[in-house]
């Protein structure tokens, strides 16, 4: 590890222009790359005590063993080479952004002499035009073969192209018209080049031109009782029509724009973006961010412009006009806006807008795609759990952070959930070798020890761990480990019990469900919950179960008894599991609390009829239409509803009129 003073430059000699700086290990390889409206400035960030720097850049400079810079002559020059020494040198400390899928394409190579269209994946390839990303490839297999009946341009493969100029006999498609043969000479390569163009044009977004030429078409086919031809552009326009439907209009002014939005925390995030071209969504993309160095969301938006839009200026002209879209629709705007306004203006040859969106449609679109970013992290998060060695490596950094005898292959974890005291709901989850456990996911209603509620949730943790634990001791004892669970208790073992013993091959097996002690209880919340929690358990003689309690505020790790927490490095496995294992116990415990309150607003006087289940319940209500007609019924009315008795009957309105 080396100390920055070892390679600091002299201030003199770092200019104060623009510029671009890289920062290279002891083998030479950039580790990180950066851009600066001051380079000496902002260097001297770096060469400042390290226990005053971010623990990413802490990490960075000590790793590094020199640094060079370039001056450039604009901010926007800078922006420009940042990019490109990033994407040349991969350094480990910049942002690291991976696509969450490999979206397909419906690409047309324009750089061929017949271009062809066809569905496209991975890196793109200069000379050829995109239009996408789509979710499925099925899809635009599906838009594509809508409009080869208007555009019947080549999709086939070089080989059977070839074939087919070497026999002088087109594919099928040639045949049945969704292919105009250039490959047989039916049309020249310049016209089929034209062709392929109006194509291009179309699917950027420029629609209604061509459906008013092929409406006039049809009109003065019609007008000449040339009625076949007429039926066929008609066919056409609803071919064309039925193509442009596919992409739902979300912008009712022709809107080209690109929208934005992210989601995460410190140490990752989700990016989704629409593409809008014509008011339409045209296509979406998303990516997985990586921070593994020190940056705001500011900062995050303006790399990620970068990654998205850096290889516009790569391709051809028209590609490059393509990409970059009039607006580009933020949800932060990045710290250096003019420069990249400036930047994205020069790629697309036009001013480019880069804004926050404020009301409207346009606000709405960047809420939909900001849920779209959410349900992407949460895939990531779910798949990232998969993974055995990750689990195991959390286990493991848990199990030294609280100094468990071993791994914690069993975790619970337990969080409250009330409305303003009303309604009041535990829930306990469940996660075994790292990964969550469904069918052991219990709730509790919280009952206090009047039995109107806890006075505040320390109280309701207690009773929660108390209740939990009272079964799990219950139900050792009913599996026949009698000795361990009178251990447990502080208890003697009753007399005459034998632990163990023959067991008759048809006797019935009870299900045990809190027989299963865990390795470690968190519980969601600090010092109060964890005390809470621990006094509970002290009660009951549990001393076996560890326990811990995770603080919201800066996610530090509380142990029974301790001053200070213990903190887990942000980036650590350990501190991410327990984590999930938080907020799945706060996602359950609030979905157990909104069912009680619903069910609770729909309590009916009908519920405390002796007698009266749920299906009749029903039927009364079926047969009467409503409560108050219900009411107005007599004995003998409401005994003649079919499965009612005159008992039944009575008790209903005795009920009703109480």
């Amino acid at each position: 590890m080396a100390d920055p003073a070892t390679y600091r430059p002299k201030a003199g000699e770092i200019p104060t222009s623009p510029g671009v700086y890289r920062f290279r290990d002891e083998h030479g390889r950039v580790v990180y790359v950066g851009k600066a409206k001051n380079l000496r400035q902002r260097l001297a960030n770096y060469f400042q005590d390290v226990a005053n720097l971010h623990e990413r850049t802490r990490r960075m400079v000590t790793t590094a063993a020199s640094v060079e810079w370039t001056v450039v002559g604009t901010e926007v020059e800078a922006l420009a080479l940042e990019f490109t020494w990033i994407q040349q040198y991969d350094p480990r400390f910049n942002v690291k952004y991976r696509d969450d899928k490999s979206y397909p394409y419906l690409a047309v190579t324009l750089g061929e002499e017949v271009p062809r269209a066809q569905v496209m994946r991975g890196a793109k390839r200069k000379g050829t035009r995109y239009f996408g990303p789509y979710g499925h490839a099925w899809a635009i297999r599906e838009t594509l073969d809508l409009l080869l009946r208007v555009f019947p341009i080549r999709t086939c493969s070089a080989g059977v192209y070839k074939r087919a100029g070497q026999s002088g006999r087109p594919c099928l498609l040639g045949y049945i018209d969704k292919c105009s043969a250039p490959c047989v000479g039916r049309i020249s390569v310049d016209d089929h080049r034209a062709l392929v163009l109006d194509f291009c044009d179309f699917m950027a977004g420029d629609t209604a031109k061509f459906e008013r030429r092929l409406t006039k078409r049809m009109q003065e086919a019609a007008a000449e009782m040339e009625y076949e031809q007429a039926a066929r552009l008609r066919d056409d326009i609803e071919a064309l029509r039925r193509a442009t439907e596919k992409n739902a209009v979300v912008l009712g002014d022709a809107t080209d724009a690109d929208v934005f939005a992210l989601v995460g925390d410190e140490l990752e995030a989700a990016v989704q973006v629409f593409h809008v071209r014509g008011g339409r969504i045209r296509g979406q993309r998303g990516w997985i961010v990586e921070k593994v160095e020190d940056i705001t969301d500011g900062e995050l938006v303006e790399h990620l412009l970068q990654q998205v839009y850096g290889a516009a200026d790569e391709v051809d002209g028209v590609e490059a006009r393509d990409a970059v879209p009039r607006e580009v629709l933020v949800p932060v705007l990045p710290p250096d806006l003019e420069q990249v306004g400036t930047w994205l203006s020069g790629l697309r040859g036009a001013r480019v807008d880069v804004r926050v969106p404020q009301r409207g449609d346009k606000k709405e679109l960047a809420a939909t795609v900001r849920k779209n970013a959410e349900h992407a992290l949460m895939v990531h998060r779910t798949r990232r759990a998969g993974d055995l060695t990750t689990r195991s490596q959390a286990l493991a950094e848990i199990q030294e952070a609280l100094d468990l005898d071993s791994a914690p292959l069993r975790i619970e974890c337990y969080d409250i959930s009330h409305t303003q005291g009303t309604y009041q709901s535990a829930s306990m989850v469940v996660f075994e070798d790292g990964l969550a456990r469904k069918s052991e996911y219990r709730s509790f209603s919280i009952r206090g020890s009047d039995g109107d509620g806890a006075r505040d949730d320390t109280e309701a943790m207690h009773e929660v761990i108390t209740r939990r634990f009272k079964r799990y001791l219950a139900d050792r004892l009913r599996s026949n480990d009698v000795e361990m669970a009178a251990e447990l208790s502080g208890g003697e073992l009753p007399s005459g019990e034998v632990p163990g013993g023959e067991v008759p091959a048809d006797a019935p097996e009870e299900k045990a469900r809190f027989a299963y002690p865990p390795s470690l209880v968190v519980v969601d919340g600090g010092p109060p919950q964890v005390a809470a929690a621990q006094r509970a358990l002290d009660e009951l003689g549990i001393t076996d179960v560890a326990l811990c309690g995770l603080a919201k505020r800066l996610e530090e790790v509380w142990v029974p008894g301790e001053d200070y927490p213990v903190i887990l490095q942000r980036s650590s496995e350990g501190l991410y599991l327990l984590q999930r294992v938080r907020d799945e116990a706060h996602r359950f415990a609030i979905t157990q609390h909104r069912r009680r309150r619903s069910k609770g607003m729909t309590a009916s006087v009908l519920d405390d009829v002796p007698g009266l289940g749920p299906a009749r319940k029903k039927v009364l209500l079926t047969h009467f239409g409503s409560l108050k007609r219900l009411k107005a019924a007599s004995v003998e009315e409401i005994a003649s509803v079919r499965g009612m008795g005159d008992k039944t009957a009575e008790a209903v309105v005795a009920a009703l009129k109480a």
